[in-house]
């Protein structure tokens, strides 16, 4: 396991490799027994990787449940449903707080909110899949991003006053996309600067 970022730190120590013991117990527990077969040995490697997983892990769980969510949706490769809509959710909330402080939403547009903050989140997860922000933004225009919308959620939005009506909500929403980001990758971040001045 690379200490590289945190992002990819996050990721590493949920990930099972194919050759590790944890890969064997799932295996079983796919197949319901045991099968003999050829088996890589484990190896101090193996050790290292799970001494520093366990490290991160417990990074991780130290995070409120929320932002737990938030990280295990972007980074996890066990990422559930359940993580992805608390992690809407958090960030909807995070989102409008930010935003009610300059205009009070309609509740008919709160609900259409709740759809563009998800593809908002979905932009962003994209973006920063790679562990350094590199990745390519799937919804770059405002036509793109209402397509994902009506093809994901079956919610069409109009377009033709797009930043009057949603310009500073999308904003409030990627700043609170990197202000909780920020916030979950704290604790990985404070347990990889304390391995590195260990090592």
């Amino acid at each position: 396991m690379k200490l590289n970022s945190a992002r990819a730190a996050w990721h590493d120590a949920l990930y099972t490799p194919w050759d590790s013991q944890g890969s064997h117990v799932e295996q079983i527990g796919l197949l319901g027994c045991s099968v003999q077969k050829t088996e890589k040995s484990v190896n101090s490697r193996h050790a290292m990787q799970q001494s520093v997983s366990a490290r991160i892990q417990i990074a991780i769980a130290s995070l409120p449940d929320d932002l737990r969510a938030f990280g295990n949706h972007m980074y996890s490769p066990l990422a559930t449903d359940d993580e992805k809509d608390e992690a809407e959710d958090l960030l909807f909330q995070v989102a409008y707080q930010n935003s009610s402080r300059l205009a009070v939403m309609s509740a008919a547009k709160m609900m259409r909110a709740r759809y563009v903050c998800a593809a908002i989140l979905h932009r962003y997860r994209q973006i920063n899949q790679g562990g350094q922000g590199e990745g390519i933004d799937p919804l770059p225009t405002v036509f793109k991003l209402r397509v994902w919308i009506y093809d994901t959620y079956g919610i069409e939005l109009p377009g033709d006053q797009w930043a009057r009506d949603w310009g500073d909500f999308v904003e409030h929403c990627f700043d609170a996309c990197n202000w909780l980001d920020k916030e979950a990758l704290v604790p990985v971040s404070g347990a990889i600067k304390m391995m590195k001045e260990a090592a």
